[in-house]
């Protein structure tokens, strides 16, 4: 598949990084230094030049691409260069945007602006967010199979209920597979003696009452309590997200805006949520407003550094867990190794989304874990399909090594895989596997 990238930030970056192994990939990119960088690093070629220039889109061969992503840093950016791709070409278009009135106005055709898939950054976050806020000590969270089966990632701490067993030993849950430990840089799949160490990262998969047990058993203390008090500070549209999606789900929202015009708007927005207008590193301020006594912060400021100020704030005043946007992506391990709880890179959530767009291929859907050390794929078996009519011991030994069968619904009812489990067609399979053997996996399938 040819695929054009306009725009080589962190996003453009990730996405070209994902797809130059069995694409050809051609980057836009205004910036000349920016240009020779990726040259280097990466198996693409690059054009210098403006993503919303004719003569620039044919110099890369928009004429001949299969896609065509718009990701640069601004909104209107990408979209006059969507349309002006579409002018000119069949190419599938695939836009970037930050503000939700565009993806609004874009959702009432589904090909407005000539644009054929549009991924909004603030919306997808802030459903990053509340996903990861929705169950105890969790820093991932995927659904698939409309619900009935969910993926989750969680850091082992000092002191979790499972830190020390085997993985036989910890197997006490209905419906649940240990999928995989992240070790380092290691991709784990565990056996039954396999030991869970303090600080592994471990993914499950299974129905979302057993995975929400398990959260329960790796957390510790309040943090096992669900979420009904949050504070969100910073009314960026970020924060207004959040807030707006917690009130769905009658969590009680104390959001701190410091900008007196913002906070007025916000309180009209989010009449379920109570807005205060301050400036939320002041310590009085937290204190006489007993922030501490919230379950979950969530840092939604413009700035990084003070995203990481008012977290740590919470954390002494006693929140029990803080969730910060982070806008620089070196940060993230900084932020989570001084003790934030989770931190959430708005670019990288949508990097994913769209690299996981374009490489669903048969697959109904896909997640990303750690910045694609791994995949969660799900399948609906066909016909023809080398699973239909097989055990899982039977398919296993047909696929790459290291493929784990982790959930299995049938007319939507869930379906431990174990090993003399048959397959049929129509089950909805989901399965983990390692970065280096997902992509056969999914050509297989």
């Amino acid at each position: 598949m040819r695929v054009v990238v306009i725009g080589a930030g962190q996003v453009g970056e990730s996405i070209a990084a994902d797809l130059d192994d069995s694409n050809e990939v051609v980057v836009i990119e205004r910036d000349p230094d920016r240009c020779e960088e990726l040259t280097y690093d990466l198996d693409v070629l690059t054009i210098n030049g403006d993503g919303t220039s004719v003569e620039t889109l044919e110099e890369a061969g928009v004429m001949d691409a299969d896609m065509v992503i718009a990701s640069t840093d601004d909104d209107e950016t990408n979209i006059v260069a969507c349309s002006t791709v579409k002018a000119i070409s069949d190419a599938f278009t695939i836009a970037r945007v930050k503000e939700t009135e565009y993806l609004k106005t874009w959702r009432r055709s589904n090909t407005a602006f000539g644009i054929d898939f549009m991924v909004c950054t603030n919306l997808l976050t802030a459903q990053s967010v509340v996903r990861v806020v929705g169950l105890p000590a969790a820093i991932d969270v995927d659904p698939f199979a409309g619900g009935k089966v969910q993926m989750a990632e969680f850091e082992i701490a000092e002191g979790s209920g499972v830190a020390g067993e085997t993985v036989s030993e910890a197997d006490r849950f209905d419906s649940l597979t240990f999928a995989a430990l992240l070790r380092g840089e290691e991709v784990v799949i565990p056996t039954g003696e396999t030991v869970i160490q303090q600080d592994d990262r471990i993914i499950v998969i299974g129905s979302p009452r057993s995975v929400r047990e398990f959260a329960s058993t790796v957390a510790s203390g309040d943090a096992r309590n669900d979420v009904t008090k949050a504070v969100i500070v910073g009314g960026s549209q970020i924060g207004y997200h959040v807030a707006r999606l917690f009130e769905e789900r009658d969590i009680s929202v104390r959001l701190i805006e410091q900008d007196a015009n913002r906070a007025r708007r916000l309180a009209e927005d989010l009449p379920g949520s109570v807005v205060l207008q301050s400036d939320a590193t002041d310590v009085d301020f937290l204190e006489r407003e007993h922030v501490g006594d919230a379950d979950v912060l969530v840092g939604a400021l413009d700035s990084d550094e003070k995203n990481l100020l008012a977290c740590l704030l919470a954390k002494r005043l006693g929140v029990g867990r803080t969730v910060s946007i982070v806008d620089s992506d070196p940060y993230i391990d900084l932020f989570e190794t001084v003790g934030v709880d989770v931190a959430i890179s708005p670019r990288a959530v949508v990097a994913e989304e769209i690299t996981r767009f374009t490489r669903e291929g048969g697959a109904e859907n896909v997640a990303l874990i750690e910045s694609h050390k791994a995949e969660v794929i799900e399948i609906e078996v066909e016909p023809d399909s080398p699973l239909a009519g097989q055990t899982i011991r039977e398919s296993v030994a047909s696929l790459p090594e290291r493929v784990v069968f982790g959930a299995i619904t049938r007319n939507g009812t869930f379906i431990t895989p174990r090993g003399d489990t048959v397959i049929e067609v129509g089950d909805h399979v989901v399965a983990f596997a390692p970065a280096d053997v997902a992509e056969e996996l999914t050509a297989r399938l």
